[in-house]
């Protein structure tokens, strides 16, 4: 499918879900989610009824991920992030190191197994009664080799 529509399943609140394709780019519009349903109507859902926004390859799984938490720590670069939903349910995910990418609605994340059908996942705040941040995994600055050290900075303490 060209990148122009995305399937995706709505979770909502009330264990209801929806299939449906969203604009990638610009989905949440006024604290609503404009989705294309697949009978073709455009529908417009509130953001405080929806509990996750599953962007997936089909449509045919009716619950859109078996494994919710990471059974080793991640190798991706990024924020490793346990949600808790306000149902008490625990979803584990990789998000960006990079605040500009959120959004004010909500999170996207990617889930612990990129193998099965969901790829990403979008969770509105208010689906969400706390987000922790598990870890910071990426690449940490090291000093290289044969480069001479600043001369022009007072040594303290004998170092």
């Amino acid at each position: 499918m060209p990148s122009t529509h995305k399937k995706v399943i709505v979770r909502k609140l009330d264990r209801d879900s929806i299939n449906g394709y969203v604009a990638p780019a610009n989905y949440v519009r006024e604290g609503k989610l404009e989705l294309l349903n697949t009978a073709g109507n455009v529908v417009a859902i509130d953001l405080k009824d929806i509990k996750g926004v599953y962007f997936v390859r089909e449509f045919g799984e009716s619950e859109p991920m078996s494994r919710k938490t990471f059974t080793s720590r991640p190798r991706t670069e990024g924020l490793w992030v346990r949600l808790k939903f306000k149902d008490n349910e625990i979803l584990e995910g990789m998000m960006p190191n990079d605040l500009s990418l959120s959004g004010g609605e909500g999170f996207l994340i990617n889930p612990p197994d990129l193998r099965s059908n969901t790829q990403r996942i979008f969770v509105p705040r208010s689906a969400l009664e706390s987000i922790t941040v598990l870890a910071v995994i990426g690449a940490t600055r090291r000093k290289r080799r044969g480069m001479p050290t600043d001369t022009r900075q007072v040594q303290l303490f004998g170092e």
